[in-house]
């Protein structure tokens, strides 16, 4: 897996601690109860000793929102919060989990990670040819990578146990029917046993 890179997606401080503005009204329980941090932790340190790329993808907004692609309404509790606005706390990730200097991140304003980001660009330029996805929601970031990276020509690997959504049964779906259309769904130390 020499050209492979681990893409660390949307798992940032509003959306998966308690004191978020979207953790805290529930998902963050979710991400403890899924131990998502420590293995994403695991994994990233996997790559690290490797000297593989690890590469940061968030999403965030202007705090007036104007830079918002989507009119769809799942923007609006967002906006109402005023949630995941650039320069704040929220678009962090958590400390277990921080880049580190010289690591590539992004930031978005649209569910792909992809979409008006240099990201494919980078990781051809890297020689990556294999991208590995965790991050949070499984049904919206994680399912959109999935979709593109494949559709780019890249092999796709989704670390089931490093993933979560809001619903249970919305990540159960997408793993067993969804993903594997599209990558190889498995378990982080199936990954690193693989590395």
């Amino acid at each position: 897996m020499a050209g492979t890179a681990l893409l660390v997606l949307d798992v940032q401080n509003e959306l998966v601690d308690p004191k978020g503005k979207v953790g805290s009204r529930g998902f963050a329980q979710v991400v403890e109860s899924r131990g998502l941090i420590p293995r994403i932790a695991t994994v990233i340190g996997a790559m690290r000793e490797r000297g593989m790329p690890v590469v940061y993808v968030r999403v965030g907004f202007r705090a007036d929102y104007a830079d918002a692609i989507s009119r769809s309404s799942r923007l609006a509790h967002l906006k109402e919060s005023k949630a995941i606005v650039i320069g704040t706390w929220g678009l962090e990730f958590p400390e277990a989990i921080a880049p580190h200097a010289g690591d590539m991140v992004y930031t978005k304003r649209a569910v792909s990670p992809f979409h008006n980001t240099a990201l494919e660009t980078w990781l051809h330029r890297q020689g990556v040819d294999t991208v590995a996805l965790c991050g949070v929601y499984t049904h919206m970031v994680v399912d959109s990578a999935a979709r593109y990276a494949d559709d780019a020509g890249f092999v796709v690997k989704v670390l089931e146990d490093c993933c979560a959504s809001p619903d249970p049964e919305l990540h159960r779906i997408e793993c067993e029917k969804i993903l594997p259309l599209f990558g190889t769904v498995m378990s982080s130390r199936a990954f690193i046993d693989g590395l």
